[in-house]
């Protein structure tokens, strides 16, 4: 009987462990809701990178700028919402007909965005880790022990390299060199 119950307790320490994981796994993303702001997350991202990379110094590069993001967690408030976002953006530009990287970032951020009066939505202020000293606090304060421990996994920039060979009109399987 004393093996019976020692199973016993053993199986409810195992869902009581497992429940307090799924309880505090990073936030819950409406999928509809993401597939909306996505866009526009993205697209502010690439705005803002304009400007800063060494691509876009050397205008025979014809260089832009590429941006992803991933949800960490996604809170809707009314016409409001708070992305925490893992974000990637890479600059590519052409070099002699081959794609080349010229420069990129992985961080994460937290975007806030507004329903704007024609329904979509629009950026409002984003905030961004720091570099080096203060990166990891900002990071667990904004999302978190578990949303942290996603953002330290790699993104893969798979889908900007396909992006960008897209816009210059290379082939899908086209390497990408060094700028």
């Amino acid at each position: 009987m004393t093996a019976v119950r020692w199973a016993t307790g053993a199986g409810a320490v195992v869902v009581l462990v497992g429940t307090g994981f799924w309880a505090m796994r990073p936030g819950q993303v409406d999928s509809r809701l993401w597939e909306e702001i996505r866009p526009v997350i993205e697209a502010r991202l690439a705005a803002e990178q304009r400007g800063t990379g060494y691509g876009e110094e050397v205008p025979a590069l014809d260089a832009h700028w590429f941006c992803r993001a991933e949800p960490v967690g996604v809170e809707r408030h009314g016409d409001e919402v708070r992305a925490g976002v893992d974000t990637l953006c890479v600059e590519y530009g052409l070099r002699d007909g081959h794609l080349v990287e010229c420069g990129g970032g992985h961080v994460p951020r937290v975007m806030r965005l507004a329903r704007a009066a024609d329904g979509r939505y629009r950026v409002v202020s984003h905030e961004q880790a720091p570099d080096g000293a203060g990166n990891a606090s900002w990071t667990t304060s904004r999302f978190g022990r578990l949303g942290s421990a996603a953002l330290r996994d790699e993104m893969s920039s798979a889908p900007l390299e396909n992006a960008a060979r897209a816009r210059y009109g290379l082939r899908k399987d086209a390497p990408v060199g060094d700028c």
